[in-house]
């Protein structure tokens, strides 16, 4: 029980690496969290750091989500997914709560894509479903170039597949918990969405 909670533990601190602010400061002399939308999360490492950079940012946060359950996870309890959950939500918590920014994070897609990837190699019936995720979220950020409008799509459909395909109870109500959370952590681009403010990654790019 105690390596457990140590892993727990050790999982919220990689999640909380912010990353976008790291490069910010390293490589900008900035806080990025004063420019662009002010998130500490990849989309706003493209906006404020250039394109690069924000490519960088996000690759390390999908690392941040992968690691834990991949790697973690199994050493602790290779056979239970609950605990792979576990260890994903406590990744997932430190992204958007990071113990190093006054608890205040990103909005968890690419550490949630990392999670999720590492499930997926582990879980046979999440391959799919995170597959035609993926697939609608490049197809309506390739239509609309909206990356919040991708996130909200894929996430709202997510649950939907997992349940079409049958996945784990637990693998499924978990994935209908972070979705909805998700969507919630982006009410604000919802609210400039509907009001046609929201940047479109191009004019973002400029």
């Amino acid at each position: 029980m105690f390596m457990k909670i140590i892993a727990i533990v050790a999982s919220y601190i990689i999640g909380s690496i912010p990353t976008a602010f790291i490069f910010g400061k390293i490589f900008k002399g900035i806080d990025i969290r004063q420019h662009g939308s002010g998130n500490v999360g990849a989309t706003n490492a493209f906006r404020v750091l250039g394109k690069n950079m924000g490519i960088i940012v996000f690759l390390i946060d999908i690392l941040k989500g992968f690691v834990p359950v991949f790697f973690i996870a199994e050493i602790i309890a290779p056979l239970s997914n609950m605990y792979r959950l576990v260890i994903f939500a406590a990744a997932f918590s430190g992204h958007i709560w990071t113990c190093f920014l006054n608890f205040k994070g990103g909005k968890g897609m690419a550490v949630s894509l990392g999670a999720l990837i590492a499930l997926a190699l582990r879980i046979d019936t999440l391959r799919l479903a995170l597959l035609l995720a993926v697939v609608v979220w490049i197809a309506v950020f390739a239509i609309f170039k909206y990356v919040s409008l991708a996130s909200i799509s894929s996430s709202a459909i997510f649950p939907v597949i997992l349940f079409i395909f049958k996945a784990p109870l637990e693998i499924s109500i978990f994935g209908l918990l972070l979705c909805v959370f998700i969507i919630f952590k982006h009410k604000s681009n919802i609210s400039r969405l509907l009001q046609g403010k929201e940047l479109r990654v191009k004019s973002a790019l400029k």
